[in-house]
């Protein structure tokens, strides 16, 4: 099979191997469309290496067709994973190895393409929405009409924790680094959107009398004691990368102890396989209903051929998208 390597450049060139062997628990998936997070750049760049044991070839969301499934999936299994069978569309999230024309999964962590959706927007949803849920429900424990503050609004996770929060009637603030940005998020439901580039969240916060339940942040470094400022008693700060560097300074802990805030770390790749199947059962009880009937949908900047996989990744890296970039494999 064709896939990306990358060169001691740290430049991605098509190169072949040999298709995945896939365990009893897994499936084999045809590629047609990969999803580009920052997790693949970081990658590349020797920052972010797939957790031990896994493929080290690049992609962590496909989406595509089973061509084969693992042989002692049994009648049970297969019930409760959503009977799947080869021909199926499908999409997942896998710990590596999406930049390839085949991708293994384990069966349980497969979600069906619905019927009203095509394999590019597929490849739109695995990474962002379960993040999102995750860092939402499962460790914000996200109420209905809470206060949620999303930074990078406009980014994948930012589009898709804007829509899932808004099921739950939740007052969604964002914060966005262009009014292109502040419009795109307006219109997916977010009731307040801040351009960072001309105003300060966390003295807007204030002046309008926002506490939050919720804030969902990608930045760190000096975010991180301004989110304490603005969070609500027992509210959950909920960190899962840190575009502003490693390091905070000056943490407020007397303010953290008086809202007894609640701050967490988070990454969805290294969690286990376990950890994964339920986040992935409970996403699809409470949401996969909402993305067949769109009320919840994938928001996709642009899609590129697989060739142009370094294009895309610059787009990524001067923070231009508004929602995913997805890459489609092209025959041949």
């Amino acid at each position: 099979m064709r896939y990306f390597a990358i060169n001691e450049q740290q430049e991605l060139y098509l190169s072949t191997t040999t298709k995945p062997e896939i365990a009893s628990d897994e499936c084999l998936i045809k590629v047609q469309a990969i999803g580009v997070n920052r997790a693949d750049i970081w990658q590349k760049q020797g920052k972010y290496p797939p957790p031990p044991g896994e493929s080290t070839i690049l992609g962590i969301e496909a989406c595509g067709d089973i061509v084969a499934m693992g042989s002692n999936i049994s009648t049970e299994i297969s019930r409760q994973q959503g009977d799947f069978k080869v021909g199926d569309s499908v999409f997942a999230i896998v710990p590596g190895g999406a930049y390839a024309e085949f991708v293994k999964v384990k069966t349980a962590h497969l979600i069906k393409l619905p019927e009203n959706l095509n394999h590019v927007e597929g490849a739109a949803i695995a990474e962002v929405f379960l993040t999102a849920y995750q860092c939402l429900f499962s460790i914000g424990e996200l109420k209905p009409n809470a206060k949620v503050l999303i930074h990078a609004g406009a980014s994948g996770v930012g589009t898709a924790a804007i829509q899932l929060a808004k099921q739950l009637n939740c007052h969604v603030s964002v914060t966005v680094g262009s009014d292109e940005k502040v419009a795109a998020c307006k219109a997916l439901g977010a009731d307040d959107a801040i351009n960072y580039q001309q105003t300060d969240f966390a003295q807007w916060a204030k002046q309008n009398k926002h506490n939050y339940d919720v804030i969902l942040d990608v930045v760190a470094g000096d975010y991180v004691n301004k989110n304490i400022s603005v969070c609500a008693l027992d509210g959950h700060i909920v960190i899962l990368s840190m575009l502003a560097g490693r390091f905070a300074e000056s943490i407020d802990v007397a303010k953290m102890l008086g809202k007894r805030v609640n701050i967490h770390a988070t990454t969805l790749r290294s969690r286990s396989n376990d950890y994964k199947s339920q986040l992935i059962n409970a996403f699809k009880r409470d949401f996969e209903q909402c993305l067949k009937q769109a009320l919840i949908t994938p928001v996709i900047y642009q899609q590129y051929s697989w060739y142009d996989a370094e294009k895309a990744h610059q787009v990524m890296i001067n923070n231009e998208n508004i929602g995913k970039i997805i890459l489609t494999i092209d025959e041949g």
